[in-house]
């Protein structure tokens, strides 16, 4: 399929059911350049397909304004958002509901304890800061630190919206396991067991272990990097806006621009996507993402990955996944609903929200916190 004489073609089907004898390997791997079936596009359960005209009826401008956190102040020395005091009360209230995982460290464990932990993190507001400028969100030598430790320990994988190469770049360690573009682009282990190994792209990582590459969006490159392009030049007279090729998804970046012209940020970015319709326009913490229409997402690039460690069918397995944003509920909710329900989620967040975590902390210094005590706590508990 050529996607990219068949931009008008519909969007959005209904999801032909998932056969649950299958593993995921047998229902998503595949060699690069594959044709997904109709059913592997994204459709929203009892309701219409939906076009580009709903998207611009939602009013994408209340969407970027509810999604930027307010009560916000800088860190002077290293450009951080920090939350103001005038929020202490309702998020100590906020808290009952998802209660600090550092307070709640004794729970966990105990509930931990003859399990074995699978660990996933998110980047941007999980290991680092949210800064002003994407390309300066680098994390700390203690937490780099503290997430090497903690890989020693337990199978550890990191899920960004970067692109896996950059998320690379920034993190630096080769013993962790990388999926980017929201779990579009995974480098994984090779698993024990599969009927269909030979449908994923084998490769070795920087220490020589056996990796497959999964790209489920492979075909949408050509289209990814012709919008990349487009909202590049649609954007450049807007002061303060980023356009970032994360690969299998674009990243417009609007924390930088003046209030006043967020409308025009998502003016360009609706123009420019209105010949697309296999893309969708989705939301983050002041930045509004394109990406390929299909039934992937953060939860899913959890699911693959715990098979393809060979932990997807054990009842010995505690996964956790620590995120801050939107994107990062996906993989919330399959901890929370999903059928390898036996994890919990950790939001970072300094301002109170709803989620489908179980566990909160307040932001990149807590979890650095958090991990150095898991690393203290498995070696303690194994003397």
């Amino acid at each position: 399929m050529d996607l990219k004489s068949n931009h008008n073609a519909p969007v959005l089907t209904d999801p032909a059911p998932m056969n649950k004898s299958r593993s995921i390997y047998s229902s998503l791997c595949s060699p690069q350049g594959v044709v997904f079936p109709p059913g592997r596009f994204l459709t929203i359960p009892g309701k219409k397909p939906v076009v580009l005209d709903d998207v611009r009826s939602s009013s994408w401008l209340d969407v970027m304004k509810s999604s930027s956190p307010t009560h916000k102040r800088k860190c002077k020395d290293s450009g951080a958002e920090l939350v103001s005091s005038d929020t202490d009360v309702p998020y100590s209230n906020w808290t009952l509901k998802y209660p600090s995982a550092l307070e709640s460290f004794v729970q966990i464990t105990n509930y931990a304890k003859g399990k074995r932990i699978a660990l996933f993190l998110d980047y941007d507001g999980t290991l680092s800061p949210i800064v002003d400028n994407p390309d300066s969100a680098f994390m700390s030598t203690a937490m780099r630190a503290a997430v090497r430790n903690v890989a020693k320990y337990f199978p550890t994988a990191i899920i960004s919206g970067r692109s896996r190469d950059k998320v690379y770049e920034f993190v630096g360690l080769a013993e962790l396991y990388y999926a980017g573009s929201h779990g579009m682009d995974i480098m994984g282990p090779v698993p024990p067991v599969s009927n269909d190994q030979t449908n994923c792209v084998r490769s070795t990582d920087k220490q020589g272990k056996g990796v497959n590459l999964f790209q489920p969006a492979s075909e949408f490159l050509p289209m990814i990097n012709e919008v990349y392009r487009s909202l590049v030049k649609n954007t450049k007279e807007i002061k303060g806006a980023i356009v970032e090729n994360n690969k299998f998804c674009v990243s417009v970046h609007y924390r930088n621009v003046d209030e006043k012209l967020w409308k025009a940020v998502a003016q360009r970015v609706d123009e420019t996507l209105k010949d697309y319709r296999r893309l969708r326009l989705t939301h983050g913490r002041k930045v509004l993402e394109v990406r390929p229409v299909l039934d992937w997402d953060k939860g899913k690039a959890v699911e693959f990955l715990l098979e393809s460690l060979g932990l997807n069918s054990c009842d010995d397995v505690l996964p956790i996944y620590v995120g801050d944003d939107r994107t990062d509920e996906d993989a919330f909710k399959v901890l929370r609903e999903g059928p390898i329900s036996r994890g919990f989620g950790i939001l970072v967040s300094s301002v109170p929200k709803e989620s489908n975590a179980f566990y909160s902390l307040r932001d990149p210094s807590e979890v650095l916190e958090f991990l150095k005590s898991m690393v203290i706590w498995k070696k303690t508990s194994s003397l």
